[in-house]
């Protein structure tokens, strides 16, 4: 039987102690970037929280596994030795090495202000708005951008209205059309009264757009108009609109080391050769079973060793399995009980497991193979930004799908630089303690690891308001009320989520009960019956994940439980 590692917290503890982690010269002093004389604020490395003067304190880490909260000397001696097993893997850095800092990125924050369109300008309805209803930023140089989004002061008043963008493309004169940014991005965030959602550092936001690289913006926002016509027959404005509007002007700084492609890829992902920091190690540490220590991708596996993995992970080998058919077998010998929180190679058990998961689950489990799925050092995740403790549920019941409503003008390769510029948005912009997703999805079918806390442990997110405890988000970068999502795409769902689910016995056809946490569809409290892969709009009244996404989740389903076997 393979070994286990004791715990996540502890194979952190030992892999930060394992490692000498001195980031480099150039990490450690580098200057601030120069500020841009025509942007109100550049904030590279600042929360947003700081424009309000709002400190940012740390936020402990909520419900955690058991074998999380483990901490005697035999778990820590057991982790040690593993973590101080992987440090070899990683090359030493040299003087002239990059380390995670090598990928910094920048966010620019600018105010919106009053703003009267002119009388020529026909894309907007004429109306009779007060400055409170129209706002925006006239044509502007700034500095490199490659996706944007508005944001605002309290993350409970909705921007009912239409937000539009135009920017130029990098080093021409080329101004793009008027694009819409979705304004309706409420529902992807931390359940009411948890710890982060009462941080005090949230924010109300818009979805964010890829743009792709831009150096010139202009922006405008009008409030909805309410439907009645005035005297001169131009419609009456609606609310006004929200306090503190900002356009964020995100920059994913620069891509990671090139990796080959899943289908050139032999074997497992070989770690960077540099330095990793304190926290990229504590983010790597928590996947050491799955993967050596700073590797840019999880390999996938087969079938047979996913399953073979996962029944001699839950404390039961083949031969006892095999004896269960024996006569007497199963009657004369009492039943090895999961171990919830153990890990090995396929991944963590989460505590709610060993009551659900019956024999024939022991003995042969309904899982499917386990994917390749890029890490967050795999599309360069900056591990500084996001809150340093790890937030985790109870197991994973449900697997919730949206699309970013970002846009579909990326090309594969671009997909870790859109990730790095929605993370953060939802870190620096938003006020979120890290990406909102458990997984994303490009339009490949490339996997990618989404929250910080391990990718085979039932990490907290903040993807579905009201229902994101006990459940999983993933989300296919895009939008697709009108576009058709690839197929790579719906079939990485169900790839994804027949080894996640089957990780904690839930049958991808079948259905789940949660409690609602509190939304538009759901009081807080009530159990809710739902499909175990759903889309987002099945728990929160929202056009999320898109008509096109949803209608192929029947297909998504139907093939998810085909991988595990049923």
């Amino acid at each position: 039987m393979r070994g286990y590692l004791a715990s996540s917290i502890a194979v952190t503890c030992a892999a930060a102690l394992a490692f000498p982690l001195a980031l480099s010269t150039d990490a450690v002093a580098a200057p601030p970037a120069a500020e841009s004389p025509t942007t109100d604020r550049a904030t590279p490395d600042r929360p947003a929280s700081d424009r309000t003067a709002r400190a940012r304190p740390e936020t402990p880490s909520t419900s955690k596994t058991p074998a999380e909260t483990a901490k005697s000397a035999k778990s820590a001696e057991t982790a040690a030795g593993a973590a101080g097993a992987a440090a070899p893997a990683l090359a030493p850095a040299s003087a002239g090495s990059a380390t995670d800092r090598s990928i910094p990125g920048s966010t620019q924050s600018l105010p919106l202000a009053p703003l009267t369109p002119p009388p020529s300008d026909r894309t907007l309805p004429p109306t009779s708005a007060p400055a409170s209803t129209t706002q925006g930023l006239p044509r502007r140089d700034v500095r490199h951008f490659s996706l944007v989004g508005v944001v605002w002061d309290n993350p409970d008043t909705e921007l009912q209205g239409r937000v539009q963008v135009r920017t130029r493309a990098s080093g021409t004169a080329k101004w793009s059309v008027w694009q819409d940014v979705d304004t309706h991005n409420h529902e992807h965030a931390a359940d009411p009264d948890t710890a982060e959602r009462t941080s005090g550092r949230v924010r109300g936001s818009t979805a964010p757009l890829w743009v792709g690289d831009s150096d010139g913006v202009e922006v405008r926002v009008q409030a909805e108009a309410d439907g009645r016509p005035e005297a001169d027959g131009r419609a009456v404005a609606g609310d006004p609109l929200p306090r503190g509007l900002h356009i964020e002007l995100i920059d994913p700084g620069v891509d990671p080391a090139a990796e080959p492609p899943p289908g050139q890829a032999s074997g497992v992902d070989t770690p960077r050769g540099n330095v990793l920091s304190p926290e990229a190690a504590a983010s790597s540490a928590v996947n050491a079973d799955l993967a050596p220590l700073g590797a840019t991708a999880i390999p996938a596996l087969s079938q047979k060793q996913t399953e073979a993995d996962l029944v001699a992970t839950r404390g039961e080998t083949a031969e006892a399995a095999g004896a269960k058919d024996k006569p007497g077998g199963s009657k004369d010998k009492p039943v090895v009980k999961d171990k919830p929180g153990t890990t090995g190679k396929t991944g963590t058990i989460g505590p709610g497991d060993a009551a659900d998961t019956g024999a024939d689950q022991r003995v042969k489990p309904y899982i499917g193979a386990r994917p390749r799925i890029v890490t967050r050092r795999g599309w360069g995740a900056d591990e500084t930004l996001r809150e340093r403790n790890f937030s985790y549920t109870k197991t994973v019941k449900a697997a919730f799908v949206h699309h970013t409503a970002s846009g579909n003008n990326y090309r594969c390769a671009q997909a870790p630089s859109v990730i790095r510029s929605i993370y953060r948005y939802h870190v620096k912009s938003s006020g979120w303690r890290d990406i909102g997703y458990n997984f994303l999805i490009d339009k490949c079918g490339n996997i990618y690891e989404g929250r910080a806390g391990g990718v085979a442990k039932p990490v907290m997110g903040a993807h579905t308001l009201g229902f994101n405890t006990n459940s999983m988000g993933i989300a296919v970068l895009g939008s697709f009320g009108a576009s058709n999502p690839p197929a790579a795409a719906v079939k990485a769902i169900a790839k994804l989520t027949a080894w996640k689910l089957g990780l904690f016995g839930a049958n991808p056809k079948g259905k789940t009960y949660l409690k609602s946490g509190g939304g538009n569809l759901y009081r807080k409290g009530k159990n809710v019956r739902l499909n175990v892969i759903s889309g987002h709009r099945d728990g929160f009244a929202t056009e999320c994940p898109g008509g096109r996404l949803y209608a192929k989740l029947g297909t998504a389903r139907v093939t998810s439980a085909r991988y595990q076997g049923r």
